[in-house]
């Protein structure tokens, strides 16, 4: 029988993240959970109390640069390695021109973007090591075109789908397979900032569903759905700006 594959997922502790633990749980994965309050968190905790040996929770902020190294360590050395690394920390706030704040831009850039960077060098030794891997972002079809009100949030979601793409390769000769993610509203705690109607909304859990079926079963680089929602943002993307922009202003 083969020994219970690993899973270390960073944004764990609510939404897609939590629904996703609880899935791995039941299909027999070994899990590490991460987030800035994981071990306050209620239904993590439960969880833990019942299936003590098969899940382990670290709290880890990816904005603090000196915590990166001891935590990626605590995260490798707890079931003795990691088979998948699935990234799914977010920050999303709506912001208009009136309600510009610096601030929130750049927490939207640390946690959505460069969250990935920081832990990545620190893993890619270990991984290199086990000569293979597997490694999932999730990012968003906000990144396909940048639309009103939430550039502070698809712009690091489009860099770090950009940066996928650019290191895939490299990746897949060390043996190392990476996912992109991108789906569209899901109702978690960041969506219900929202004031407009969003399109094909999801629950949390069937996201989750959908995202580990395509870590289990595809081999394609991008995992994407809903359909309409993404072929929609595909041919925006498509179109001359022109119209592309035009579309979107009517989206204000």
């Amino acid at each position: 029988m083969e020994p219970n594959k690993t899973i270390w997922i960073v944004g764990g502790s609510s939404g897609i993240g939590l629904e996703l633990v609880k899935l791995c749980l039941k299909n027999n994965y070994n899990i590490v959970v991460s987030s800035r309050n994981s071990l306050k968190t209620k239904e993590l905790l439960d969880l833990k109390n019942t299936l003590p040996e098969q899940i382990h929770i670290l709290d880890l902020d990816v904005t603090n640069k000196k915590d990166i190294k001891e935590k990626v360590k605590e995260a490798w050395s707890c079931f003795d390695g990691i088979d998948i690394w699935f990234y799914n920390a977010g920050s999303y706030d709506v912001m208009n021109i009136d309600s510009w704040d610096s601030e929130k831009f750049e927490q939207m850039n640390e946690v959505n973007y460069l969250g990935v960077t920081r832990l990545m060098t620190e893993l890619i030794p270990y991984f290199k090591n086990s000569n293979k891997g597997h490694w999932v972002w999730n990012s968003s079809l906000s990144s396909y075109f940048g639309l009103p009100h939430a550039g502070a949030y698809s712009a690091p979601k489009a860099a770090l789908v950009n940066l996928a793409q650019s290191i895939q390769p490299e990746l897949n000769s060390l043996n190392i397979k990476l996912q992109i993610i991108n789906h569209g509203f899901v109702k978690t705690k960041l969506t219900d900032k929202n004031k407009f109607k969003m399109p094909q909304l999801m629950e949390a859990s069937f996201t989750a569903a959908k995202i580990l079926k395509g870590i289990e079963n595809s081999t394609s680089f991008e995992i994407r759905f809903p359909f309409i929602l993404s072929l929609v943002l595909r041919i925006i993307n498509l179109l001359p700006y022109s119209l592309s922009l035009a579309l979107t202003k009517r989206s204000m």
